[in-house]
């Protein structure tokens, strides 16, 4: 199983200002052979830059703060696979476009199933299942930028369910 290093709330927050300010390089100009006015820039970057970012989403109309999807799975295979588990959730977070923090994936013994997270910056993927059942209970809640429906191919792809139920709730609704 792979070891990931642990992140400190440091460098957590160095993650996030860094994502942050990939995603605020500005678009190309129209007049881009006419000089731009740097000074006026810098005030803009800056005043932007110390700005509190705000993970809640906007879809659809709805201001809220991120959708919590629950994803149960049947006729699953590979259930009681730590390996395969903990890197289908990788996959899932690389997929969804979100930042992972940690990982954790615990094996029961007896032939029992597998639990884990995946903490992420812009929330967590959990799963929980019961192999002698082809059950899987996955959590997958996220905020901001990144797409939770996205982490549903490579777990699909992973545990290669016969029925697949997903259900939404937008968390933060007021």
């Amino acid at each position: 199983m792979a070891n990931y290093p642990q992140i400190t709330v440091k460098a957590e927050a160095e993650a996030v200002a860094a994502r942050a300010e990939v995603r605020s390089v500005p678009a190309p100009r129209e007049n881009a052979d006419q000089p731009i006015d740097t000074r006026q820039a810098d005030v803009v970057s800056l005043t932007e830059r110390n700005k509190p970012k705000d993970y809640f989403v906007t879809r659809d109309g709805l201001r809220f703060a991120g959708s919590h999807l629950i994803v149960d799975m049947w006729s699953a295979t590979g259930l009681d696979d730590e390996a395969l588990i903990e890197q289908a959730l990788v996959d899932a977070v690389e997929k969804s476009g979100a930042t992972l923090l940690h990982i954790h994936v615990h094996k029961f013994s007896g032939g029992g199933g597998v639990s884990g997270v995946a903490v992420l910056a812009e929330s967590h993927i959990s799963v929980h299942t019961w192999p002698e059942r082809g059950y899987a209970a996955f959590d997958i809640f996220m905020c901001g930028d990144a797409q939770p429906a996205a982490a549903i191919p490579p777990l699909k792809a992973a545990f290669k369910p016969e029925n697949v139920i997903i259900t939404e709730h937008k968390r933060g609704v007021f």
